[in-house]
């Protein structure tokens, strides 16, 4: 993770085009922090949380498919 305003943040990068993400809490403005929640069927979903519970997001998409977190 990089470290931005003294917390961790969560870089998403698309390994398609290499476009890169950082985002924050709209609440907060605490950086979102990576995490997987799991779904029906014991699946994995990778999303987006804020620290302080204000919620979570569908980590965010690129060319079609999942960018991944680099930490």
């Amino acid at each position: 993770m990089i470290s931005a305003g003294g917390g961790n943040m969560s870089t998403y990068e698309c390994s398609k085009c290499g476009m890169s993400v950082n985002a924050t809490c709209g609440k907060c403005n605490a950086p979102l922090a990576n995490d997987n929640l799991k779904v029906d069927g014991g699946k994995q979903v990778q999303i987006s949380k804020c620290p302080n519970n204000h919620g979570k997001i569908k980590s965010p998409l690129c060319c079609g498919q999942d960018m991944a977190c680099r930490t």
